[in-house]
């Protein structure tokens, strides 16, 4: 059964995760952060000034901006600080270092504008509680004749929460590091659905599953109210080991940032060499090229 969901996701992930799609969202990015005149940079301190600023919860919408970039974040610190970039570096080289600050820069601009919709076009339900998002913005910003595309936003969105990086990912995360940490060989097994799992899985789970389940029945005042206490102390911590392992190896960040760069130039120059490798028309010098290139991966490692 798990192999079943295990190969459906990765499917679908091939599909969806083209490179059609980075090149559009790199390219969204691109034209948002040209049309914005670079906010992410140029409006940087204005933002930091609202977000310390003695703002009271509930003034300006249901919960402070603090309550809400804490909230933001509390889904983010982790799963893409540490996971996703460690993933993104097996998977594609140092060099995916590279693009991965190239999409935060351009990124942020497609971020604000997001957050600036679901501003404009929230509303405020019978209850008193702010609601909003893509599919609020889709239908009342593009009009009603768009309610279609809003419902299958929000359809797509509880499938990724489901079972992309918002339960799946996080949750095998934690349980695995509980599981490496206190019952490394399987030592206490218990067959559940016709596998055999640690107790230390099945506890951490459970465990994760009550703390959840409080916190989310509680609503959105309890996630940021959690969020505002949690986040600062994750943050911080995030921060501090980051610090710390640059301090202990700061003698091989400067050989860390050139090959970030060689290993994307070099990956430039491979792509280059194939496709004049499968085109006819481009028979001549491939071999050259093809062997300056090897001989630049040879020394790369000598470089750095």
């Amino acid at each position: 059964m798990l192999d079943m969901i295990s190969n459906f996701l990765t499917t679908v992930d091939d599909f969806v995760w083209g490179i059609p799609l980075i090149v559009l969202i790199l390219a969204t990015g691109l034209f948002l952060t040209a049309r914005l005149h670079f906010l992410q940079i140029t409006k940087l301190p204005h933002a930091i000034k609202h977000l310390i600023a003695n703002e009271k919860s509930g003034e300006d919408g249901e919960v402070s901006s603090f309550a809400a970039l804490c909230t933001a974040l509390s889904a983010t610190i982790g799963t893409g600080n540490i996971v996703g970039v460690a993933t993104a570096i097996v998977a594609g080289g140092p060099g995916a270092l590279f693009w991965m600050w190239i999409a935060a820069l351009v990124g942020t601009a497609t971020k604000y504008s997001e957050c600036l919709l679901a501003v404009k076009y929230r509303v405020v339900a019978e209850d008193g509680h702010i609601i909003g998002g893509p599919f609020y913005y889709i239908e009342n910003g593009m009009g009603k004749s768009w309610k279609w595309l809003a419902k299958i936003f929000a359809f797509m969105g509880v499938c990724v929460g489901l079972f992309g990086i918002g339960t799946f990912t996080q949750i095998n995360g934690i349980t695995s590091a509980v599981h490496n940490f206190f019952d490394a060989n399987n030592a206490h097994t218990v067959q559940l659905f016709g596998m055999d799992y640690s107790w230390s899985v099945v506890i951490s789970g459970i465990l994760l599953t009550i703390c959840v389940a409080l916190v989310v029945i509680g609503g959105l005042k309890r996630i940021s109210t959690v969020a505002q206490v949690i986040v600062p102390f994750m943050a911080v911590t995030y921060v501090v080991a980051c610090l710390l392992v640059l301090i202990f190896n700061v003698t091989a960040i400067p050989a860390a940032i050139v090959t970030i760069v060689l290993w994307e130039r070099l990956s430039w120059q491979c792509r280059r060499v194939l496709r004049e490798v499968f085109s006819p028309t481009k028979p001549v010098s491939v071999v050259h090229r093809s062997q300056r290139l090897q001989r630049r991966m040879t020394l790369l490692p000598n470089r750095v």
